[in-house]
């Protein structure tokens, strides 16, 4: 049996990984800040399909979160075979209503713990010649949104350039760039849904199934759906200015900052 890691995964994206994972006969890390919720999470995982789940409490918005988890993933007893880095939030608010603090933070874990923690997975996986990484991004990362948009632009690119470095050697890595998905993650941003057309929103099973056929299937970057692959190519061909434009009014309507 493998073994995979999942950040944030007592909710949302991360929640959907676990249980597909643990159907599919993983055993797995459940990594977030929520001890009670994980222990919640680990035992029905485990009475339900059989699979052991290690329960690992981090704030991956701290160093020593960081390194409890990429400590956990450089452990070569017990290796982990698959890393999922979802782990993530929004800001309310626009450039500058935003305290510098939470700006900070979401650098944090949007990009550096995705790094550190790829690195510490990746070395071991290399080592064995197999493994995987699945990096969770957003469709946001191709428009100009703010500081939210910018580190998943981040994440896509880190990504895909490590994946090209690490051709060849048996572990693939992976970018996957949901849009709308029905999880905690805009009520934890005190963000209205309401306003949000519901063809936009997509399913997080349904989310992750797609993911893992495309990591299979060993693609780099990942867009789930192909109401937001048609979008992402409308995105391509619209001129930068006025793509600002509009993506600035939608985005202080609809999304994260």
């Amino acid at each position: 049996m493998t073994t995979a890691l999942i950040t944030g995964s007592t909710a949302g994206i991360g929640a959907a990984f676990a249980r597909r994972l643990a159907a599919d006969g993983h055993n797995l890390v459940l990594v977030a800040r929520d001890t009670k919720r994980l222990r919640e999470q680990a035992t029905e995982l485990h009475d339900r399909h059989g699979i052991e789940a290690e329960v690992l409490t981090a704030d991956l918005s701290t160093d020593d979160g960081i390194d409890v988890v990429a400590g956990r993933l450089g452990d070569r007893r017990d290796p982990v075979d698959l890393l999922i880095n979802n782990a993530g939030f929004g800001n309310k608010g626009r450039f500058l209503d935003v305290s510098m603090a939470d700006e900070l933070k979401m650098l944090k874990v949007h990009c550096e713990t995705v790094l550190r923690l790829t690195a510490a997975a990746t070395e071991g996986m290399r080592e064995r010649g197999r493994g995987g990484v699945v990096n969770v991004a957003s469709v946001a990362a191709f428009v100009p949104r703010g500081t939210y948009g910018a580190s998943k632009a981040w994440v896509v690119q880190f990504t895909q350039g490590a994946a090209r470095d690490l051709a060849g050697s048996g572990v693939r890595l992976m970018a996957l760039c949901p849009g709308f998905v029905r999880t905690e993650f805009h009520e934890r941003a005190g963000m209205g849904t309401d306003n949000i057309p519901g063809w936009m929103w997509l399913d997080a099973d349904k989310l992750v199934a797609a993911a893992l056929n495309d990591l299979a299937r060993g693609k780099s970057l990942s867009v789930p759906d192909p109401r937001y692959k048609a979008l992402m190519g409308l995105v391509k061909v619209t001129p930068r200015g006025l793509l600002g434009g509009v993506t600035s009014k939608t985005g202080r309507k609809y999304g994260p900052q």
